[in-house]
């Protein structure tokens, strides 16, 4: 890979100097973020925020929901396998390199996507980007590296299967669909000794293409991150494979009727048992799930989870107030606005949204779109959940835990 040995050659280089007579020019204009789509299909994303400090990412489009009963896992072992050797590096020199000038490569995976992500001061953008491309274009998985990923898969399953709520997560996405979205995000441990090499570079083929790719930048200048779109991630064309839709499958068909209202004394008594309550909601391109996660003592779990849903029921029948309302959606656009303080907050935004459809919504846009909301909006969705299917996961001990059509 003599192209990617290159990358420092570029005729711009991406160091502070430059940026610093970019600022002396503009004298700190606020800059936007910008977005270009390549005619290959690869979308380039940038904020130049004068930062002395740089974030650029590749986001692809290969997530656990496009495995399939044959490499189950394989996204597992290919967060793990990052900092393998290349066809343009080592796994010694992409460590070392990346540590000697204080940099960091993370690699972080939803059921949509990965993410691939370098950290480095702005000096040195062209030393780490050079291991983001070999890394993200140029994997070898040499069958002996891959097979010492196995305990390390397994390690990382064990802790995840310590934590309560992922587990449940796990359990509620299996339960809820046919396909897909059904994937989990660790390796079952069937396949753990199964995903080889070969695996691997088949997934890599089929998923990494430039049409379901993001390059995505913070303290970089647009043109420069386009030029090395342009010239190291151009690799390989086409839409890659096509996965499956999600099918949504529930729990049980029918609907909530929600019982009997539970009296103030009751709802007092249940509060006091409870650990955690509260919604969640989790979007995906064709799908999603909205729901109530909670922690109780096992012997009122039944009381809580029947409370919990009576509030849903309540919403639905219009008992939201519009100072309820004022709250919530002033609540949100807090949460989301917070949520873009951190650079890691920002790429995230910024790198899903361009993969989904190429294109990237200003915090101006999301919150006038939650001021539009209203109360009807809220009645309506709250109907979906009571009139739909569920789906309920539950993890600890389940001797009073009622079953989802019991509820």
């Amino acid at each position: 890979m003599k192209g990617l040995r290159g990358i420092s050659h570029l005729s711009t280089r991406l160091n502070a100097a430059q940026a610093a007579r970019k600022v002396e020019a503009t004298g700190f204009q606020p800059q936007g973020v910008q977005v270009t789509k390549l005619p290959s299909g690869l979308v380039i994303a940038s904020l130049e925020n004068y930062s002395p400090a740089s974030k650029i990412g590749v986001f692809v489009k290969a997530g656990c929901r496009y495995e399939t009963p044959e490499n189950q896992g394989v996204t597992h072992h290919l967060r793990l396998a990052s900092n393998l050797t290349t066809k343009g590096a080592s796994a010694f020199k992409i460590c070392r390199g990346v540590e000697a000038v204080g940099g960091s490569l993370s690699v972080t995976s939803s059921r949509e996507n990965m993410i691939y992500t370098v950290d480095c001061l702005r000096d040195d953008i062209d030393t780490v980007m050079e291991f983001l491309i070999n890394v993200t274009t140029a994997p070898e998985f040499r069958p002996w590296e891959v097979s010492d990923l196995t305990p390390r898969v397994k390690l990382d399953k064990a802790q995840a299967a310590q934590s309560l709520q992922i587990g449940v997560v796990e359990g509620l996405h299996a339960a809820a669909y046919k396909n897909a979205l059904a994937n989990s995000l660790y390796c079952p441990d069937h396949m753990v000794d199964i995903i080889q090499s070969e695996h691997l570079h088949h997934f890599v083929q089929n998923n990494f293409t430039s049409a379901r790719m993001a390059l995505v930048g913070l303290g970089v200048d647009h043109s420069e991150l386009k030029q090395v779109g342009e010239q190291f991630l151009n690799i390989r064309s086409g839409a890659g494979a096509t996965g499956a839709a999600a099918q949504y499958r529930g729990g049980v068909p029918g609907s909530f009727s929600g019982g009997e209202p539970i009296s103030s004394s009751s709802w007092s008594t249940c509060k006091k048992r409870i650990q955690h309550l509260y919604a969640f909601n989790t979007s995906y391109s064709d799908s999603g799930l909205f729901g109530i996660y909670t922690i109780s003592q096992a012997a009122s779990v039944g009381d809580v989870i029947k409370a919990a849903l009576a509030e849903v029921k309540a919403v639905a029948d219009g008992g939201v107030t519009a100072a309820d309302l004022t709250r919530a959606k002033a609540q949100l656009q807090g949460h989301y606005l917070m949520s873009l303080e951190t650079s890691e907050g920002l790429l995230e935004t910024m790198g899903t949204q361009a993969l989904a459809d190429g294109s990237y919504h200003s915090p101006e846009e999301i919150s006038r779109r939650i001021d539009n909301v209203s109360l009807t909006d809220i009645a309506n969705a709250a109907k979906t959940f009571v009139s739909g299917k569920k789906t309920m996961a539950s993890s600890g001990n389940l001797v009073k835990t009622p079953f989802v059509d019991e509820i």
